[in-house]
């Protein structure tokens, strides 16, 4: 099949790139940054220079492609529309990446969320104005399935595991990493109670081809590994793995100051606890070692921040 694909070096994309190509599949990617040309040539992708914002080139490429696969950018109502159009009455995929901040509370770690979101039941997002823009995003793919296209939103949790493209890391380790290494001492938000659901990187990619390359696929699919973990076990791992003492509490100013109140509330700070029931029924059965597990074993030591 042939592939056009957004976020082609980026942690995502990359991933998803390497699992199709693997399987036989063409891939033309996207990407905004021309000095990443050569490693995405280097990979077996065909690199296309653009940005999202660019109506015409999104339009042509679509329509060339069997299927579109978006994992650029999660909130760019414009690209998806001008997918959309592109593949009306076409019979072709579109895949588009959102994510599980969209269900995320203002817990500020200080608690544990018993709720857990079931992508086989209807849900309500998350107050925050980002939050209802993405679900709307979301919504306008999964109705597009009644435009003569083959659409599927896929939902990710916090994605871990080694990258091999330009961009390999995953979101919201890292800051917690390059923090301690700065000060010496690992740090959550509040008191690190808040969890999310996670899955690894080389799981979620078998997703992305089991949705291409699968009919039934259609819908809307969070994409988790049957794990959840909270922000101090992630930081105890963290500390582990650098032989640093214990994770030390930070109350919400001083989280926002080094890492942005949006990031360190919404996100650092957030419950987003889900259940991929739909992925399941398909047969998708995630196999990899937890966050934890890899935080401590296969995280990179010394990987950029």
């Amino acid at each position: 099949m042939d592939v056009f694909l957004t976020g082609a070096s980026g942690y995502i994309g990359g991933a998803v790139a390497e699992r199709l190509i693997r399987d036989g599949h063409t891939v033309r990617g996207l990407t905004r940054t021309p000095g990443v040309v050569d490693t995405l040539c280097a990979a077996g992708i065909d690199p296309v220079v653009g940005e999202l914002d660019d109506v015409p080139l999104l339009q042509r490429e679509a329509e060339r492609a069997d299927a579109v696969i978006n994992t650029a950018n999660s909130d760019h109502r414009g690209a998806v529309e001008t997918f959309i159009g592109a593949l009306r009455g076409s019979g072709k995929i579109l895949i588009h990446t959102s994510g599980t901040s969209v269900i995320g509370d203002d817990a500020q770690g200080r608690s544990a969320s018993s709720t857990v979101f079931d992508d086989a039941v209807p849900f309500t997002p998350g107050d925050h104005p980002i939050r209802r823009a993405r679900h709307a995003v979301d919504a306008a793919v999964v109705d597009a399935g009644g435009a003569g296209i083959r659409s599927v939103v896929l939902c990710n949790s916090l994605i871990y595991g080694n990258g091999t493209g330009p961009r390999p890391q995953t979101v919201l380790i890292p800051p917690l990493v390059a923090q301690a290494r700065t000060s010496g001492v690992v740090r959550v938000v509040g008191h690190g109670l808040n969890r999310w659901s996670t899955v690894h990187l080389d799981d979620m990619a078998d997703l992305y081809h089991l949705a291409l390359t699968e009919p039934a696929v259609t819908g809307f699919y969070f994409v988790e590994g049957g794990e959840d973990v909270s922000f101090v076990e992630i930081g105890e791992a963290i500390a582990r793995r650098l032989g640093l003492g214990p994770v030390e509490s930070w109350d919400l100013d001083s989280s926002a100051a080094a890492w942005g109140e949006g990031f360190a509330r919404y996100a650092l700070g957030a419950n987003s606890r889900v259940r991929a029931t739909r992925a399941n029924a398909l047969g998708w059965r995630p196999s990899s070692p937890s966050v934890t597990d890899w935080i401590e074993h296969d995280m990179p030591v010394h990987q950029r921040t």
